[in-house]
């Protein structure tokens, strides 16, 4: 799966790919369990292999908002923690057990100071990054949250069912009374 994600970029070498896996170790997470918790900071980028999670913050009223979802095939890291050496203010949660594989910053620097094509690499998963919180911030701003729905569905139908309703529904922006009313709404 990691081979087949990292070449869809089209800069890396076989090579190269086998010498990241190489340097990547596999950590098994339960249902509940962090990949990082707020406060922490962020050393590794985690490719889930399987599994699904949830971002999360708490806000000062102490209300949990689920503000991202990752799911299997994707690479997952606390970004600007990660980017900046600070701690985080979010928290990654497993949704369900996962298998991911783990590269720490320090390899993944060692890998860019040798060679310019992870430097390529990086800096596309970072448009990559920008645009999906970009899109994220769109359909928030201009979508329905039934379109979101309909949306998540169309792109992701098989883990849906295993997200919990009330990350759905802070995912999505609404209440989970309205979320069961969109989900009755809509047949597929």
């Amino acid at each position: 799966m990691i081979k087949k994600y990292l070449q869809s970029f089209h800069v890396l070498t076989d090579d190269e790919i086998e010498n990241f896996i190489q340097l990547s170790t596999k950590r098994n997470l339960n249902k509940s369990d962090y990949f990082i918790r707020e406060t922490e900071t962020c050393q590794e980028v985690a490719f889930v292999q399987t599994g699904t999670f949830r971002s999360y913050y708490i806000s000062d009223k102490g209300e949990e908002t689920t503000y991202c979802i990752t799911f299997p095939n994707n690479l997952m890291t606390a970004y600007s923690s990660f980017i900046t050496g600070q701690s985080t203010e979010e928290n990654i949660q497993a949704i369900t057990s996962a298998e991911l594989l783990i590269i720490p910053k320090n390899k993944i620097d060692g890998l860019a100071l040798k060679n310019p094509n992870w430097l390529k690499f990086m800096k596309i998963v970072a448009e990559q990054q920008y645009v999906e919180l970009e899109n994220r911030i769109f359909k928030l701003q201009k979508k329905s949250a039934t379109q979101r729905y309909i949306d998540l569905l169309k792109h992701q139908p098989e883990y849906v069912q295993n997200i919990p309703l009330q990350y759905l529904a802070s995912y999505l922006g609404i209440t989970q009374r309205h979320l069961s009313r969109i989900r009755k709404e809509i047949s597929f």
